[in-house]
């Protein structure tokens, strides 16, 4: 499936977290880092193909579970923005805290990608150009 797609990353299912093992090892073997509203986890692999993989975890202090799939949406979409910034080969955990779900109702997708932004530069995640 090597098809070419104009140079943009596709998110597929398999680029995304799914089974418990893959986030039992984010947590345990990964850096997090944190702010008010999210927390990530960054642990680099060496298997499977270059891109960057995201696992998503929202707790029910966050709202009810509209509201939570609300966050989760909002942050698959943000990482979706943000992930061509992102080193390869490495899996991310991003956990919501309590306060994710009321920037997610009165910012949106806009206040979320800006929250996730922050936070993966002040992790020193966000690959620069060479000058």
């Amino acid at each position: 499936m090597a098809g070419s797609d104009g140079g943009a990353r596709r998110r597929g299912r398999r680029q995304r977290l799914s089974r418990s093992a893959d986030f039992d090892r984010v947590y345990r073997e990964g850096r997090s880092h944190a702010t008010r509203h999210l927390v990530l986890y960054a642990f680099p692999r060496t298997d499977g193909d270059g891109e960057p993989r995201l696992g998503v975890s929202v707790g029910r202090k966050v709202g009810g579970a509209v509201e939570r799939n609300r966050v989760k949406r909002l942050l698959r979409e943000a990482f979706r923005s943000v992930a061509p910034e992102l080193p390869d080969r490495h899996d991310f955990v991003v956990v919501a805290r309590p306060e994710a779900g009321r920037l997610a109702r009165e910012g949106g997708e806009r206040e979320m990608e800006a929250a996730l932004r922050q936070l993966v530069d002040a992790a020193g995640l966000i690959e620069r150009p060479a000058a």
